[in-house]
């Protein structure tokens, strides 16, 4: 650990990934070489180092429109791309996930959805917008291969590695750019277009633990992230308090209370109970009021 941080310059993450390997390493090893508990027991002691957290970069709804405009859609790569680029903003898959699909994967009829082996051996399944749907209906087209192929391929026909993918986000956010200035100040990479989805949802008022499974965490402490980054949750809660020195605002009804109101002072919403002289609710026979 010492090297990697000295000699290495590594940061403080990196090292802290490496020693997560390690430790998962030494707990195989405790089962199988109880006769070097002592040894393994130190390893595994080893604490990670504390580090800075920033705010998780994601891109807003221009953002996202501008950048799957990007690509070329009259050519085939461009076809491609764009049913690529709209798949992993709405979906929020991983870049493993995302090369791992493959043609039988995709399900574009009613109920359309995304299935995916994501982190940690999990299988989850992912519903498809009307849009995404397209973009891919578009790039099958030119894809007529077998369920078990790869879903987006190079030019040769190998499924794209993640530095592929990586170099097709950077190359279609710098077209994006001059339509959007905002992406300028943005790093973007797969993983922010990760965030975009997760907060795009965050936006809709999708409760946190549906976002977790929607993006296969184990852990729904993990989508707290989103929470520090959404400025306009924080706003909100702003907007309810009073400010020192000030007096609380007059109460305004909302409208369904003032319709509710209006409704009870018209002759036609009044209730008639000149047929039913007695409002009282019905009794059992023998029970009469006093009794009651």
């Amino acid at each position: 650990m010492s090297h990697l941080e000295t000699e290495r310059s590594n940061s403080t993450a990196t090292r802290n990934a490496r020693l997560a390997a390690i430790r998962s390493l030494f707990r195989y090893a405790a089962l199988h070489t109880p006769e070097h508990a002592a040894d393994i027991a130190r390893v595994l002691a080893i604490p990670p180092k504390r580090c800075d957290r920033p705010i998780v970069c994601y891109l807003t709804t221009a953002e996202i429109e501008a950048l799957l405009a990007a690509p070329d859609r009259t050519t085939r790569l461009g076809r491609r791309d764009h049913a690529l680029l709209a798949l992993v903003c709405q979906t929020g898959l991983r870049v493993s996930e995302l090369t791992g699909l493959t043609r039988g994967d995709v399900h574009l009829g009613p109920g359309a959805h995304v299935r995916c082996h994501g982190k940690g051996r999990k299988d989850r399944a992912t519903p498809l917008t009307r849009h995404t749907v397209a973009a891919l209906q578009n790039w099958l087209t030119d894809h007529h291969n077998a369920p078990a192929d790869p879903l987006f391929t190079t030019r040769e026909g190998r499924p794209l590695s993640r530095d592929a993918v990586a170099k097709l986000v950077t190359k279609h956010t710098d077209r994006a750019t001059p339509d959007c200035p905002s992406l300028a100040g943005k790093t973007v990479t797969p993983h922010t277009l990760r965030h975009s989805a997760a907060m795009a949802l965050l936006h809709a008022g999708i409760d946190t633990s549906v976002i977790a499974l929607w993006l296969g965490h184990e852990d729904p402490g993990s989508t707290h992230a989103y929470l520090h980054a959404d400025m306009t949750i924080k706003e909100k809660a702003l907007a309810r308090l009073t400010p020192p020195n000030t007096s609380p605002g007059r109460y305004h009804a909302p409208d369904t209370l003032l319709e509710f109101l209006d409704n009870l002072s018209d002759p036609d919403m009044t209730p008639d109970y000149a047929d039913h002289p007695d409002p009282a609710p019905h009794r059992p026979a023998g029970i009469t009021s006093r009794s009651a």
